[in-house]
């Protein structure tokens, strides 16, 4: 399992441009094969700060998502939304099991 977290500072002015754009990138994101989960997370201590949390089966589920019209399109408007560069982690993960509580 491949875990992404992409860290995005968006400009004040756009944040509704932004949230438009967005939406239809998670809603393309989360049809294709491979993809477990693909959520955009509001940060409540800082002004229009957001992490976007994408699960992929593998590696090779993550490089089909990177060559789609709806990721590439996203990708180059990201630059009219924000204000800060786009800073992307990746984590290898697996389930674990958790006690029932």
């Amino acid at each position: 399992m491949i875990i992404l977290h992409a860290n995005l500072q968006v400009n004040p002015a756009r944040n509704d441009d932004f949230i438009r754009e967005v939406k239809a990138l998670i809603a393309a994101s989360r049809v294709e094969d491979g993809n477990i989960a693909y959520n955009l997370y509001l940060d409540i201590e800082k002004e229009c700060t957001y992490t976007m949390v994408e699960i992929w089966e593998n590696l090779d589920a993550v490089a089909s998502h990177n060559k789609t019209d709806h990721l590439k399109t996203f990708v180059s408007r990201a630059r009219e939304f924000l204000a800060a560069p786009l800073i992307i982690k990746s984590y290898k993960g697996e389930p674990l099991e958790t006690p029932t509580l």
